[in-house]
């Protein structure tokens, strides 16, 4: 089974015992929560302590987070493992997904970093307190992280003195590994240090947002900081936030996946059981046609998420393929998310804005997920750097295995310097899709052909048009992604066993995407003449079959109704 369903979860094959422990447990927290306490603490604004207690108790968070090497004998860190909490807390609620990801975030500078004494005295915090944060943002400053105003001051006795304000901070209030980013004062050299919310110098000034979760401003009063709190300085520091984003901004994907999932049967359970003018909901050809592309959409980012949680588990300094797949699933598989959202919420009417159930809060809480790390625009920036490699210097590379294995995921904690971005190379994506012949993938390929001759066409200018200008490098860079997004899907869709019928749909979505991003790219007042003219070839229309709609409509869509409903 594909989609997530927690009641059906146990049959899952898992790579170890504590693994599945984790899972079962989790899903066994919320189910016992059930949906009215849950909307009432959801309503109530209550930080989730119950949750954090329960993560204590059951020493989670030290199991996800800690690589091989600390906690237990048996310990490792598993991208596939966090996909799969990031996915299950997603499901249930964004404020105890997002507790799970600010502490991701904030323990990983410190394993990441060259200070074994504060790794070993983490694991030991973490235990006691499995809450941490990640101070990096600004107020006045926002995503310009050049701009920090955090810094330490030196002392005689050789320690230092923090000052300075952190903006936008999950989990700020009750945070014992608070990593901050910032800057010695005299050198304006960069530094991580890490910081106790419940220090007498360290001020939790308000939560910034109205929610469950705890997005705080704090305030560093002359903090004491000494040597052995520092986790890296310099160009390491530099280099330690960013990788610390390119391991977790994953979580985002999956945590939409997650909440998406929920909203979708309770969407098809209502519309199955509802009757207006003598039919069902689901038998209206509109709805029929809505149901189909939000699963076919919603399996698409289920499928994307396990193969690109396969190159993250991959990765070495040899292959960084996992940079160009990892923004993507921030970005791409989160707006998708929104784009299912939207069409669930058509179908469901006003029953979406009903307090009951889980679907009203999911509206506001994924609104959120594709501006949490980096917006938009700076991913499809970090995207398009890759796209020279990606389409005309392809690299053999041994093919990538499914990797759900109780492997450690070395690489991610030693990736060095965030430098030699653009010089990554991918393996050839025809190797995809030319192992597919259906009908709807092979319109996909005349449309890559295309987007290949508008690049050829644009040459070296195409790079000047979108350094200076962010609303054609979305255009452009939006198709760019679609093709890694449909090549990664390809790969999963044969390890997940998934049926031709059910990967043509997602493809006759995928073509109609395709035309919609080409038309856009034609409507810019930056295109060239060759350029519009080159977008021609990318308009056309998917192949349209009522019999495979009707199957997959009826196997796998209609088939998941009354499949999952969360305990009152």
């Amino acid at each position: 089974m594909l989609l997530l369903n927690p009641k059906k979860y146990k049959d899952r094959n898992y790579p170890d015992a504590r693994s599945k422990e984790i899972m079962l447990k989790t899903i066994e927290f919320f189910e016992k929560k059930g949906m009215k306490k849950m909307k009432e603490d959801t309503f109530s604004f209550q930080f989730t302590y119950d949750f954090a207690e329960f993560v204590k108790k059951e020493g989670i968070f030290e199991t996800l987070f800690l690589p091989k090497g600390y906690g237990g004998p048996d310990q490792y860190y598993s991208t596939y493992r966090m996909y799969e909490f990031s996915e299950i807390t997603g499901f249930y609620g964004t404020a105890y997904w997002y507790m799970y990801h600010v502490s991701t975030l904030g323990l990983d500078p410190v394993f990441l970093g060259d200070n074994e004494e504060m790794k070993h005295k983490a694991v030991e915090t973490l235990r006691k307190n499995p809450l941490c944060a990640f101070g990096l943002s600004e107020k006045e400053h926002g995503a310009d992280i050049y701009s920090s105003e955090m810094k330490l001051y030196p002392q005689p006795d050789g320690t230092y003195l923090a000052r300075g304000t952190k903006y936008y901070i999950g989990n700020g209030n009750e945070a014992s590994t608070i990593t901050v980013f910032g800057k010695i004062a005299d050198t304006d050299e960069y530094v991580f240090f890490v910081a106790d919310s419940k220090h007498p110098k360290y001020e939790c000034v308000k939560n910034v947002i109205q929610a469950q979760n705890y997005v705080s401003e704090f305030i560093l009063h002359d903090y004491p900081v000494t040597d052995a709190d520092i986790t890296s300085r310099g160009q390491k520091a530099w280099d330690d936030m960013l990788n610390t984003i390119n391991i977790c901004k994953f979580n985002i994907g999956s945590g939409a996946t997650g909440i998406v999932t929920h909203s979708f049967y309770e969407a098809l359970n209502h519309a199955a059981h509802r009757n207006v003018y003598g039919k069902f909901v689901t038998e209206f050809p509109h709805v029929k046609r809505l149901f189909m592309d939000s699963y076919c959409r919603l399996a698409a980012m289920k499928l994307f998420g396990l193969r690109a949680t396969d190159y993250m588990r991959a990765a070495s300094e040899d292959d960084k393929r996992f940079l160009l797949y990892n923004p993507i699933m921030k970005m791409k598989v989160a707006i998708q998310g929104e784009e299912v959202h939207e069409m669930l919420w058509d179908i469901i009417a006003a029953k979406g804005f009903e307090k009951d159930n889980y679907f009203s809060q999911a509206v506001m809480e994924l609104k959120g997920f594709p501006k949490l790390e980096g917006t938009r625009h700076v991913n499809m920036a970090l995207i398009a750097k890759l796209l020279p490699n990606y389409f005309f210097n392809p690299k053999p590379y041994p093919e990538v295995k499914k990797m759900n294995g109780p492997e450690n995921d070395d690489f991610l904690f030693k990736q060095g310097r965030t430098r030699g971005y653009g010089k990554i190379q991918f393996h050839d994506y025809n190797l995809a899709y030319n192992s597919v012949n259906l009908p709807n993938v092979n319109v996909f390929k005349e449309q890559i052909k295309a987007y290949t001759e508008f690049l050829m066409a644009s040459g070296m200018a195409l790079g000047e048009q979108m350094l200076n200008d962010f609303d054609f490098l979305l255009a452009v860079g939006e198709i760019f992604t679609l093709v890694a997004y449909g090549q990664l899907i390809i790969e999963s869709a044969r390890l997940e066993g998934i049926d031709d019928d059910r990967l043509d749909m997602i493809f006759n979505v995928f073509v109609r995407d395709f035309t919609r991003y080409a038309v856009d790219i034609q409507g810019k007042s930056s295109a060239t003449q060759a350029q519009k003219d080159a977008c021609f070839k990318m308009i056309k229309a998917p192949v349209h079959d009522a019999e495979k709609f009707e199957r997959v409509l009826k196997n796998h869509v209609y088939s998941l109704v009354d499949a999952y409903q969360m305990n009152p």
